[in-house]
């Protein structure tokens, strides 16, 4: 292939690229539904393989599959749905005591620590500017909820995802087979080797997490309420569904309930036992459920995570923050494959030439009898 050739051929790529990235940036109001369920479909094919491998067909596997999952899912909204209004209800009963706390206690700590003016929080003017907010976020979620726009979107998108989801699931083996002939034949080799790649690490990614910030949240809830935080599932599903951004979970979930402690008992044995449950989630996360259910084959360092996070949200909305760390662990898997061609590349292999005009200067200043001045790079070896 010559030169002119490879270079078209480069740009056509490169014009695909763009063109779907394009698509889905104007799309993604639209696709979020369809993103939602080919990642259920992606988390799910294994099951229906597993099945398949025992003699079952492709549509009974993925129709027990999917009623299975869909009963799942089913009974945790029935169990979760109530759990989380009571909570909600606890803690809005209980605001203004969190106020007083805040007010009286916590608001004269800081002053007295840090020296600060007495004057410089007004807490009447705070407290009313976080009732003026909250009153105006219920305004929106209440006109929101009376839209007949935005309840015919929601309908559409619970009836839109379990059918996606199936179809999707049904003819995902025969999706990925027509991928696969849709390939340039000079890339298919290495689009399918980065494929199985970005395949290892989104499995240790998605399901793997998905297991984590679910024990997480289990672990924190139950924990919390058994040492006596009436408010103890709530932050227990806040902590562990933040636990995806490496330690953001932790520090909210310990923050919250100690505040919750403070307030509820006030004293130092409660104090203590939020600490240990604290220090045993951190412990169990980090050398149990992580090393177990994730390993370490994503390598997302913390800062990666939180912009990959808030990139996505920005650029893509919702969906994009759904798919931001999915898409950040396959951008890992490019990123290091290009690393691999870079070093054996001859841009990082090929040695420089040695600088005659540096030579000329270590002669020169030998033949005064001064010690030559070293440059990091060159040799003194002609």
């Amino acid at each position: 292939m010559s030169i002119s050739q490879e270079t078209s051929r480069r740009w056509q790529m490169l014009a695909i690229i763009i063109t779907i990235g394009l698509l889905v940036w104007l799309l993604a109001p639209v696709l979020m539904p369809f993103a939602v369920a080919a990642m259920l479909a992606y988390l799910s094919d294994p099951l229906a393989d597993r099945l398949e491998r025992f003699g079952l067909g492709r549509t009974l596997a993925v129709g027990i599959v999917f009623v299975v999952l869909i009963l799942v899912i089913a009974a945790a909204l029935l169990l979760l749905v109530p759990l989380i209004a009571r909570q909600i209800e606890n803690l809005v009963q209980n605001f203004p005591r969190y106020v007083e706390w805040g007010k009286d206690t916590a608001l004269p700590w800081v002053q007295a620590k840090l020296h600060l003016d007495p004057k410089a929080f007004d807490t009447d003017r705070l407290v009313d500017q976080i009732k003026q907010h909250i009153g105006s976020i219920g305004t929106v979620i209440g006109t929101i909820s009376r839209s007949s726009v935005g309840i015919v979107a929601w309908l559409t998108n619970l009836v839109l995802i379990p059918v996606v989801w199936f179809y999707l699931l049904r003819d995902w083996d025969r999706l990925v087979a027509w991928v696969d002939r849709m390939l340039p034949r000079s890339i298919e080799p290495t689009v399918a080797h980065l494929a199985r790649e970005s395949d290892s690490v989104l499995g240790a990614f998605v399901r793997g997490q998905l297991l984590v910030m679910l024990a997480l949240a289990i672990y924190y809830g139950v924990a919390l309420t058994l040492v006596g935080i009436s408010v103890g599932p709530l932050i227990g599903m806040v902590a562990g569904l933040l636990s995806f951004v490496p330690y953001l979970g932790f520090i909210t979930g310990f923050v919250a309930a100690i505040i919750a402690s403070l307030v509820q008992h006030g004293d130092w044995t409660h104090l203590l036992m939020v600490v240990g449950v604290f220090v045993v989630g951190q412990l169990l996360e980090g050398y149990v459920l992580v090393p177990r259910l994730v390993g370490e084959k994503i390598g997302l360092h913390p800062v990666a995570v939180i912009f990959a996070v808030l990139a996505g949200g920005y650029l893509f909305g919702f969906l994009g923050v759904l798919l931001a760390l999915p898409a950040a662990s396959v951008i890992l898997v490019l990123l290091r494959y290009l690393a691999q061609r870079y070093r054996l590349s001859d841009l990082y292999t090929e040695k420089g030439a040695p600088d005659s005009a540096i030579a000329e200067i270590d002669v020169t200043v030998q033949e005064h009898g001064e010690t030559p001045v070293h440059v990091a790079g060159h040799s003194d070896k002609p």
